[in-house]
């Protein structure tokens, strides 16, 4: 008997260790649209952690009835890297372009973006290599899974082309009733966890343990998962308590003429101009942002929940100066490591 349980504590220990990344991918997103290039402190940061590969979105799918499906937020990049680097032509569509469709409009839909992201790859990044792989990005619901999936087997068989896309832990955690998608591999977003206006007391970005409530190791997804994490944060502004709009750019500078009222709560003192949007003394704003030790937190559990195969992509969201700014590279580079060890 001792025997016995000697030989199944040896092999509760091997496969609670085959679980761990022995190869990180290093990779950013870049979401930015009107750059039209990457300045030189984004340009140094992927020096510098030694990244060769980008998510870079190329535009958006949009749908009404005057037009029907069609592209918005192009991008204006143009990359020109002289050393070996990877592009993944990214595309975020919105879940409405789903509702209501028909195989036909899907077929022409599946062509168009596969046509216009060869065009944009041809025109704008020379010294890239060949994309072989294009993601998807759409947060799909029951009402629309099949029509996203068959658009997602369409875009395959087009495009000769290996199919990844993302996947919100929601669908993660119940992939018997929101599908598996039709894809090579999925990237895994451990980031967005709550509904910024419904929940005034967390962050909604990255809360430790609302990130518990998804992960689940017991049962492993079908699928190979890359990792997505949030390196980012928003201010969230509310005039007469009401949501007005969310501010990305410049929120040091905003940050001067804050006070703290409570926990992630700001109330402004003076009256500002930040990317000609004015703040009016009393105004409240949401700021959330994340250290990097409440990342290297959520890396853990993400450690202890997910079984990841031994060669797997780690990517930050996303290449911006001055989100980065958040960070030095010593942490930027603790974010991918920590994941193999």
């Amino acid at each position: 008997m001792k025997k016995i349980l000697f030989f199944a504590s040896i092999l509760t220990l091997f496969f609670s260790c085959s679980n761990k990344i022995e190869n990180v991918e290093k990779s950013f997103y870049y979401w930015k649209s009107n750059n039209w290039s990457l300045n030189s402190k984004e340009s140094q940061v992927l020096k510098d952690l030694e990244v060769k590969k980008l998510y870079i979105k190329f535009f958006e799918i949009d749908h009404n009835e005057a037009y029907g499906d069609f592209p918005v937020s192009k991008t204006s990049l143009h990359f020109y890297q002289k050393e070996a680097f990877l592009i993944v032509p990214t595309v975020y569509i919105k879940n409405e372009v789903f509702k209501d469709t028909n195989r036909e409009r899907i077929d022409t839909l599946a062509k168009n973006v596969a046509f216009l992201i060869n065009k944009y790859i041809n025109e704008r990044f020379e010294g890239a290599i060949a994309a072989k792989e294009f993601q998807m990005d759409c947060d799909w619901t029951l009402t629309t899974k099949d029509n996203y999936f068959y658009f997602l087997k369409k875009l395959k068989a087009v495009s000769k082309k290996e199919i990844s896309c993302t996947l919100r832990l929601y669908p993660y955690k119940y992939p018997e009733k929101m599908g598996i998608p039709p894809v090579d591999k999925a990237t895994l977003m451990c980031y967005n966890l709550i509904n910024p206006l419904a929940n005034h007391s967390k962050n909604s970005i990255l809360d430790i343990e609302e990130l518990k409530l998804y992960l689940n190791k017991k049962r492993k997804y079908p699928l190979h998962l890359d990792i997505a994490l949030p390196t980012y944060s928003w201010m969230q502004v509310y005039k007469n308590d009401h949501f007005y709009k969310v501010i990305y750019e410049g929120q040091k500078e905003v940050l001067k003429s804050l006070k703290e009222i409570k926990p992630l709560w700001y109330e402004v003192t003076k009256d500002t101009v930040v990317d000609n949007f004015y703040l009016r003394i009393g105004d409240k704003i949401k700021y959330e942002n994340l250290t990097s030790k409440k990342i290297n937190e959520a890396i853990e559990v993400i450690k202890k929940n997910v079984d990841f195969d031994a060669n797997t992509t780690v990517t930050l969201f996303h290449l911006d100066e001055e989100q980065l700014s958040n960070y030095s590279n010593e942490e930027l580079s603790s974010f991918y490591s920590n994941f193999s060890k």
